[in-house]
């Protein structure tokens, strides 16, 4: 499971004490959502935020980090596209369609957001989705191809996420 992580999970000790196993496969921007600070970060409608992908096969510790059987956290499914090209781009990447979004319930999470609509919280983020281009655009160099041996190709710019986090 490909996920965008944008807030405790961009650590990758905090990812260690949660997940067996991850691989962080490089920096990401989330586009037509934005962070906001809360008791822990969720996400608002319009902007655009920074974060990493993670890749697990565990998404069931991910959920329960997050809280999603209790509805603290909704989790969405969003688009994948790589570079600056919406059809592919030039960075490549291994075929993933969607990525995976936790979005935090700002009221439960004392958090200053707005989610237009009605219904409950995770029907206003799914209406949302429905009205918006919302997709996770990585940038270049984040995934190249797997050249046949090994871990598939994964490039981190540490140096970009530290920048990111201040």
């Amino acid at each position: 499971m490909e996920t965008f992580v944008y807030g405790t999970l961009t650590d990758p000790d905090r990812a260690g004490s949660v997940l067996a196993e991850c691989t962080y496969r490089g920096p990401a921007v989330l586009e037509g959502l934005h962070r906001v600070d809360g008791a822990y970060p969720t996400l608002a409608p319009g902007g655009s935020v920074a974060g990493r992908l993670l890749s697990t096969d565990d998404g069931t510790a991910l959920d329960r980090y997050e809280g999603v059987r209790n509805g603290l956290y909704v989790r969405i499914s969003v688009p994948l596209v790589y570079g600056s090209d919406a059809e592919g781009g030039e960075a490549g990447g291994p075929p993933v369609d969607a990525v995976e979004v936790y979005v935090g319930d700002p009221d439960r999470l004392d958090a200053d957001a707005e989610w237009p609509g009605e219904g409950t919280f995770g029907e206003r983020v799914l209406a949302y989705l429905v009205d918006t281009d919302v997709r996770v655009r990585c940038r270049r160099g984040t995934f190249r191809s797997d050249e046949g041996e090994g871990d598939p190709g994964v490039v981190v710019d540490e140096d970009v996420i530290a920048s990111e986090r201040d």
